[in-house]
């Protein structure tokens, strides 16, 4: 049984312009110990179709699937209190813009204790004890003492290792990490791909990647699922992927890429349009 499945994922948002459809008719499929990628520019439905599965989307989206199971239990027909018990514990997820993320009102510590005090029977000491682990979990100096900071006195690149310890603070069976290195240096993009694969390949979770990095593709995914506008153009192993793209629009994203470029002049999508099939 696979950890995550959805049939013909459809999302549609009311707008002053009338409906519009962010995704029309997508499957995913989620095995454990998985890295899968699901890969596009901006605006292809990656994050929607994630938080569509955390039941995060604003009261304009209508969501229709013709199944949405995760270990098998229909994620469609969970009530508001049941579904609170499987989100941020069994399926958990790390958010684009770290900073913005966290709320700025309260340290650290007491943010990485309310995940627990909401998911977990930890006493009070216990779950003091759990947030320092975690903080040393995800490389983070001086826990001790970072557990009294503010989201304000700490970088992007330790904020982000804090959204991690807070995703994976009840040890998820699934972690979704939407664009987790978009706001960060390069340097510290590679440590959080790192400190990702790591904690996927020790806990033998599921990961689900959200990207439009090809880079970040090729270094952690096992599978691919490559989107644009709502509609999913191909699926397939990384190896085959990179080795032989079968759709236009795939071979257009890694054209893109600088190492790939012929003469002076990047490829743009528009260039391979005339190959069909987006």
């Amino acid at each position: 049984m696979p950890l995550l499945e959805i049939r013909n994922l459809k999302v549609e948002f009311a707008t002053a312009k009338g409906p519009f459809k962010a995704l029309d008719g997508v499957d995913y499929t989620v095995e454990g110990s998985e890295v899968l990628a699901i890969v596009g520019e901006s605006g292809s439905g990656k994050s929607v179709a994630m938080l569509a599965v955390m039941g995060l989307l604003p009261d304009t989206a209508t969501i229709t699937a013709d199944k949405m199971e995760f270990e098998g239990r229909d994620l469609r027909t969970l009530s508001t209190q049941e579904r609170r018990k499987v989100i941020g514990k069994d399926i958990s997820m790390i958010f684009q813009e770290p900073v913005a993320s966290l709320n700025p009102c309260f340290t650290i510590g007491y943010q990485l204790n309310e995940t627990l005090k909401t998911h977990t029977n930890l006493s009070g000491k216990g779950r003091k004890a759990r947030v320092i682990e975690l903080m040393k979990s995800v490389g983070l100096p001086k826990p001790e003492e970072r557990v009294n900071a503010f989201p304000h006195q700490m970088s992007g690149g330790q904020c982000q290792r804090v959204m991690i310890a807070m995703a994976i603070a009840c040890s998820p069976k699934l972690l979704i990490a939407d664009e987790p290195t978009t706001a960060l240096d390069v340097t510290i993009q590679k440590q959080i791909l790192d400190l990702l694969v790591q904690l996927q390949q020790d806990s033998g979770m599921g990961l689900i990647m959200i990207t439009h990095d090809m880079g970040v593709v090729a270094e952690t995914a096992d599978r691919v699922i490559v989107q644009y506008k709502g509609n999913k153009m191909e699926e397939a192993d990384v190896l085959s992927l990179f080795e032989d793209p079968k759709h236009a629009y795939t071979r257009a994203l890694l054209s893109a890429l600088p190492e790939n470029a012929d003469g002076d002049r990047l490829p743009t999508v528009s260039d391979f349009a005339s190959e069909g099939g987006f």
